[in-house]
């Protein structure tokens, strides 16, 4: 786990002041490069796939305003649909409708992060990929857009003539957010459909990238390269004092390393323990036999009369 939220500049500035004043209306870029410890990576391989998670403590995607602060009809195509949940993230002031509107997608995660390793002295981007990361379930039943199989130029035109803008805290279009991938734009892109996922809690990581396994890569990280993470620094969150990381993980045959489980476990186990020891008790103290239960008669203290 890496923790970036005062991650500084090449000028040594922290990136989570810079973003905090703009420049025509827009926020000040910021990138920042951090290197991952040896120790962190270890001596061992990481086998099997390797994923890439984004970390945020503090911010309540569980609160009902901010839940209902969506609209699944424009979501899964349909550019006329309004949800007036969505207000005041629903139309800018000149009423257009914003697409995606809602908080939900206004509050949409856009730090940039990529993962590096040094190679011949420079630092070379290990490749990942952001397709597969969202459910499928949501990929076919929730989101669609509203041209099917259509270029970025489509996707783009279908959206104007819609009259749609892009929500106001976005910094790139929706037919824009994937430019290595065109296929991987508007609701279907895949970082979106995972932010759209509601967090139970307040502290929540999101899938953010799986490695790709070729080349050197191909069964896993080799625990040998020296690696950083190279982050373009845009989403707030000193703001609401929380806090941004990034987590690197290995999955097995039962899934990735997460201990709320366990201790969810062990907990309930314990409860369930000492619930156990007071009933013996108050069943030993206050119980009876079984054969004062047989010999129940009319002059029983049993007996209601």
């Amino acid at each position: 786990i890496v923790d970036y939220t005062q991650c500084a500049n090449a000028a040594g500035d922290d990136c989570s002041k810079v973003i905090g004043s703009y420049v025509d209306g827009f926020p000040n870029k910021c990138t920042c490069d951090l290197e991952i410890d040896a120790e962190d990576i270890g001596d061992v391989d990481w086998e099997g796939q390797v994923f890439l998670y984004y970390g945020l403590t503090n911010f309540y995607q569980n609160h009902r305003r901010y839940v209902k602060s969506r609209d699944d009809k424009q979501l899964f195509g349909d550019l006329s649909s309004t949800n007036e949940d969505c207000n005041p993230f629903l139309r800018n002031n000149a009423s257009q409708i914003y697409a995606p509107s809602g908080a939900i997608a206004n509050s949409f995660f856009n730090d940039s992060i990529v993962l590096q390793y040094q190679s011949a002295g420079k630092w070379v981007d290990v490749k990942v990929t952001g397709r597969g990361i969202a459910w499928e379930s949501d990929k076919q039943y929730k989101f669609k857009n509203p041209v099917e199989n259509g270029s970025q130029a489509a996707l783009q035109k279908a959206f104007e003539d819609a009259g749609t803008v892009k929500p106001k805290d976005w910094q790139k279009n929706i037919w824009d957010l994937d430019k290595d991938d065109p296929e991987n734009n508007g609701f279907l892109n895949e970082d979106l459909i995972v932010w759209m996922r509601t967090a139970a809690l307040p502290n929540f990581r999101k899938l953010y990238r799986k490695l790709v396994k070729e080349g050197e890569f191909e069964t896993g990280l080799p625990s040998a390269n020296k690696y950083r993470l190279h982050i373009k620094y845009n989403f707030k969150v000193v703001q609401f004092s929380g806090t941004k990381s990034v987590i690197m993980s290995t999955t097995s045959l039962l899934g990735s390393k997460n201990p709320f489980l366990g201790i969810a476990y062990i907990v309930v186990g314990c409860i369930c323990f000492l619930m156990g020891i007071i009933f013996l008790f108050i069943h030993l103290r206050f119980g009876r036999t079984t054969q004062e239960m047989m010999n129940i008669g009319p002059r029983s203290q049993y007996n209601s009369n």
